[in-house]
């Protein structure tokens, strides 16, 4: 991953790192400046570092100093960055099916774009952190084609990308063609095998084929055959399909469009994204809606909270 906008930070020393944000918290009022500049310049595995040598050097948690000094969204943006990398995934999706309501909207956009790789990696965690079966915890919160869907991705068995079969890729799109635009409902369980399965550059050909067959693009057969949870899955899969960083760019676009913001999804994207394909996020961003991603967060946020996102989106592409 080399399409990050925050990479290590050179030359790093974790101990005055840690001397710095004990100094900013300490005593009356919090130097905020000083703990979203250093905590948004270095990485994951830098902060972890950081955490570490604090505890050593003062005998105190970090991720404790941030909650009682810090509010509010700054508060949650600064102590999401503290959460290590490989647990961040997992700890969204236990607070994403905990309580009362299920957030269907994260599972849909965790368990849409994350690759094999990560989804095994997620469930391993969940099972060390929580000791708890991650697909039990699904399954118990969720139904119908909806539920489905998400166990078939969790299964992490997506066919590796190879050499395409032009034969089966006719076949396949014949297939979600006889399923959705020619019957009368939709055979929901051919969509979900294919999206499920099939590899990424195989589905980007049939995408293509499906198109020349129906004369309509795959989205606006999902879109006009299916509704609710089950269609945001279906859509997110197909997005992440043709590409992951269009994906998140829209996602980002939307939490912020019209009146209000969801900063759980903005805060979520920019923290899990940002060592890995922000850059390309952004790109997608200007491309697809005619302002960057820099200009949109500064229009929207404000304060502390919008001086650390916009350090972690990088610069602005004009």
């Amino acid at each position: 991953y080399t399409r990050g906008t925050v990479t290590a930070f050179s030359p790093f020393d974790a101990r005055a790192d840690a001397e710095a944000l004990r100094k900013a918290m300490k005593g009356m009022g919090t130097d905020e400046e000083t703990v979203l500049k250093i905590l948004t310049s270095r990485n994951n595995a830098q902060r972890q570092e950081i955490a570490s040598a604090f505890k050593t050097l003062f005998g105190r948690d970090l991720v404790d100093d941030l909650k009682s000094e810090l509010t509010g969204k700054f508060e949650t943006l600064m102590v999401s960055l503290m959460r290590p990398t490989y647990i961040f995934d997992a700890h969204a999706l236990k607070h994403a099916i905990k309580g009362a309501g299920t957030n269907e909207k994260v599972l849909t956009e965790i368990l849409a774009s994350r690759t094999p790789e990560e989804v095994r990696n997620i469930k391993q965690v969940y099972l060390q952190e929580y000791e708890a079966n991650l697909e039990d915890k699904i399954t118990g919160e969720t139904s119908g084609y909806f539920q489905r869907l998400l166990v078939v991705l969790l299964q992490a068995n997506r066919d590796p990308d190879g050499r395409v079969d032009e034969g089966l890729v006719e076949q396949d799109a014949q297939v979600l063609f006889r399923a959705g635009e020619l019957k009368w409902g939709t055979d929901e369980e051919k969509f979900i095998t294919i999206l499920g399965t099939r590899s990424v550059s195989h589905l980007r050909r049939v995408f293509d084929k499906y198109m020349t067959i129906s004369g309509f693009q795959i989205e606006e057969t999902i879109d006009r055959e299916t509704s609710g949870d089950l269609e945001k899955l279906l859509l997110a899969v197909v997005k992440c399909i043709r590409s992951v960083p269009a994906y998140f760019a829209e996602t980002l676009y939307y939490s912020m469009k019209g009146a209000g913001t969801d900063d759980d999804t903005l805060i979520r994207v920019m923290v899990s994204r940002s060592e890995i394909d922000l850059l390309d996020i952004r790109q997608e961003f200007r491309k697809n809606f005619a302002k960057s991603l820099h200009q949109m967060i500064q229009k929207d946020t404000s304060g502390d909270y919008r001086k650390a996102l916009l350090l972690l989106c990088g610069g602005d592409d004009e």
